[in-house]
């Protein structure tokens, strides 16, 4: 096929299995698309205030060093849909010439009960042929599963759906993807933060290692996707106080802002919008600690 070649440079498409098979490259621009879970959130920067940190930052310090000036931006702003993320974001992507982009959106939209699956999956793909046909490589990832959690756990039906469409994106444009429904330590509650949502330090440092390795390196950190040791029970009482904090300290306002057409993210612009060299690596901490 015509320019078929240069439409997946830098990556080889499985035979039938549906993804990219991982094979690394010094990718020179790397450009990070989203939204919170992007963005960063409940993973705070050690070094600037106010701002997170999350996987995406520290996926660009680990492919720094396989790069001569590998230069990272991250335009994810926390409380954005999926038309943001396809729309904006990615026109802003594509005016930076990056060789590499990472694209979670949609997460927002599928907690909406009347969210059109199907739909989304349109609006995502059509966006990734655009990152694809400017000779970018695309990193894409699943929904974590959100098996048990609470409210959350009601869109488990739609999250697996559009998992599915993300695999035959990945499959039909030759995209890496960041399996999060395969990873097993995330069901831990441990690698949450207090509003259910977000990830801790330590949930993000094992998810920029999953990436890493979903772009075809080699973590090199033997406990990354190893659960946890077990954790005392939580009696009834203590679980009970637990969800109702839960309720009023997150789930009311969230509620709020969906009844008002607020989002967390008015105001706010991309965390890094031109690209510059990655911060440095954090040192590793304790599990389930900062990282």
């Amino acid at each position: 096929m015509p320019g078929r070649a240069r439409h997946l440079r830098g990556a080889q498409v499985h035979g039938g299995s549906g993804s990219v098979r991982p094979r690394p490259r010094p990718w020179a621009t790397y450009v990070a698309l989203g939204d919170s879970f992007t963005e960063g959130m409940s993973d705070p920067d050690p070094v600037v205030p106010d701002r997170y940190r999350g996987w995406a930052d520290r996926l660009a310090a680990l492919l720094a060093p396989h790069a001569d000036g590998l230069t990272y931006a991250n335009l994810a702003v926390r409380g954005r849909t999926l038309d943001d993320v396809a729309g904006p974001q990615v026109e802003a992507a594509l005016a930076l010439r990056p060789d590499l982009v990472s694209i979670v959106g949609g997460g927002n939209d599928i907690l909406r009960p009347r969210a059109d699956v199907d739909a989304l999956a349109a609006q995502l793909e059509s966006a990734v042929a655009s990152l694809r046909a400017s000779g970018a490589d695309v990193l894409m990832a699943t929904p974590t599963d959100p098996a048990g959690a609470p409210v959350v756990g009601l869109t488990r039906g739609r999250a697996a759906t559009y998992s599915a469409h993300i695999w035959s994106i990945a499959q039909r444009h030759g995209c890496y993807v960041l399996n999060q429904w395969a990873c097993d330590f995330l069901q831990d509650w441990r690698m949450w933060a207090q509003d259910r949502i977000h990830m801790t330090p330590e949930g993000h440092r094992r998810v920029a290692l999953a990436a890493y390795a979903a772009l075809g390196h080699d973590p090199g950190a033997a406990d990354w996707s190893v659960p946890l040791p077990p954790a005392e029970a939580a009696g009834r009482l203590e679980q009970a106080r637990g969800h109702a904090a839960w309720a009023r300290e997150h789930l009311a306002p969230w509620v709020r802002r969906r009844l008002t057409g607020r989002s967390s993210g008015d105001g706010l612009g991309a965390k890094i919008p031109v690209p510059g060299p990655p911060a440095a690596p954090p040192q590793p901490g304790p599990p389930g600690g900062s990282a």
